[in-house]
């Protein structure tokens, strides 16, 4: 029996984030990397030299965060920026070679370590889970 939405889901919900991101940022140390870090970076390989604002819309961080973590990847010489040739007040990014190489490191050991995460859970029950959570986002999108 449900006691309280706000205690059983938000709390439950809020805490299962922290404890993932917790343990996924001790996991990726081993990387020098954090998993904001690795969002940006993974989501950049699939969609290279891209502007700021659309790196933003994908990885759903502001401008002042994706700009913070762009500046700790470009140091880590991962990435990249240029200049747009059609707007000089823009930049493109670009994904480096080091910034495959790690990509390419990282996705296997990342997989492992949500095959552990995940294990006993079927895919039926994880589907299920994600689909839940499609539509809880979807209602709070809708109530803006």
């Amino acid at each position: 029996m449900i006691k309280s939405y706000d205690e059983s889901i938000g709390r439950l919900t809020n805490i299962t984030n922290k404890n993932l991101l917790h343990f996924l940022n001790k996991n990726l140390e081993k990387f020098n990397i954090t998993t904001e870090q690795w969002t940006v970076l993974f989501n950049l390989s699939n969609q290279n030299k891209i502007s700021q604002k659309s790196l933003a819309k994908i990885t759903n961080k502001d401008q002042p965060t994706l700009t913070r973590i762009l500046d700790i990847l470009e140091r880590k010489n991962l990435i990249e920026r240029h200049s747009s040739k059609e707007d000089r007040r823009s930049f493109l990014l670009h994904i480096t070679e080091n910034g495959l190489i790690l990509k390419e490191n990282i996705l296997p050991f990342i997989e492992n370590l949500f095959r552990d995460i995940l294990k006993g859970i079927s895919p039926e029950d994880l589907n299920i889970y994600i689909c839940v959570l499609l539509q809880i986002n979807k209602n709070i999108d809708n109530l803006k």
